[in-house]
């Protein structure tokens, strides 16, 4: 962990960033290439290491994989107060949404393009990040695909979601893959169908079934139940809907599932591995099965 500094905006991230073992990728001269790089955008209230089941694996391919703890988390001026008006709520909610896209823009300038240099750039993220990987890939042409894990950003959202929309520009083509959960009750999988159909960039649905929000963590049981047993009441009665974690995905199928449909994007858009889009395009079901994870996904056309 280390810290860069924004002095644009006058603020300080913590960072993290994963190499591969023989990070040095030398050509046969001995000469040092640049690795493709990821960037990791966390939920809201997460931080930087809340996937590091992901993040470990894509750099263990290869990939210098960078995140930092976004704006909400660090910046005192963001964080909730006790008696805060709708108002102040609405602005401070308001301010964690401009400052998503920065974040990204930051960590790019400040790790990613001296780690990667020329060559293509990705980002991962999840619910918020989900969103922000989206939205960064939207507006900065250094970015060169996609991976969104219930992705925040459609029309129809649940009160107490934050309100972000996702736009898309249509002189972009950024390959992206959406994923979602069948189960999902904080996002659920007809938003992330929706932020499909709406993409006019290249893009794959994948739908992993009996999966729920967080099942894209390193303690997905921990994270579930903990979520769960807030109260069901007001904007948040939709969590009355979540099922007991025994009931849905095995923890460590969803994270096996989403190591390899994120690794395989990358490596097709990235790297321009043929053997990585056809896993994506064949049966995922069966492929994962021969591995012995039991996870059911199914392909949107």
């Amino acid at each position: 962990m280390f810290e860069a500094r924004d002095e644009r905006r006058g603020q300080s991230f913590p960072c993290e960033v994963w190499r591969p073992a023989d990070a040095d990728d030398a050509d046969g001269a001995g000469a040092v290439r640049p690795l493709p790089g990821l960037v990791y955008s966390h939920y809201s209230g997460g931080n930087r290491r809340v996937a590091t089941f992901l993040t470990t694996h894509l750099a263990s391919h290869g990939y210098v994989v960078a995140a930092l703890d976004h704006s909400e988390v660090v910046s005192a001026r963001m964080q909730r107060r006790d008696g805060e008006t709708a108002e102040e709520r609405s602005a401070r909610v308001q301010g964690w949404i401009d400052h998503r896209v920065p974040d990204i823009g930051f960590l790019l300038d400040a790790v990613v393009s001296a780690e990667a240099g020329e060559r293509p750039v990705g980002i991962v993220g999840h619910s918020f990040g989900g969103w922000t990987a989206l939205a960064a890939a939207d507006a900065d042409e250094r970015i060169d695909a996609v991976v969104a894990l219930a992705p925040a950003g459609s029309a129809t959202r649940r009160p107490g979601i934050i309100p972000v929309r996702a736009s898309f520009r249509p002189e972009r083509a950024v390959p992206t893959l959406f994923v979602g959960g069948d189960r999902d009750q904080s996002i659920p999988i007809d938003g992330v169908r929706e932020l499909f159909h709406e993409s006019p960039w290249p893009s794959r649905l994948l739908v992993l079934r009996a999966a729920d929000h967080l099942h894209y963590l390193d303690d997905i049981a921990t994270a579930h139940e903990a979520f769960r047993q807030l109260p069901a009441e007001g904007d948040l009665a939709w969590i009355a809907g979540m099922r007991p974690i025994g009931e849905l995905c095995a923890p460590a199928a969803a994270q096996a599932v989403v190591r390899a449909v994120t690794l395989a994007h990358f490596d097709a858009t990235l790297r321009g591995v043929e053997a990585a889009a056809t896993f994506l395009d064949g049966d995922l079901s069966a492929a994962l099965a021969a591995h012995d994870i039991d996870a059911v996904v199914d392909p949107v056309p």
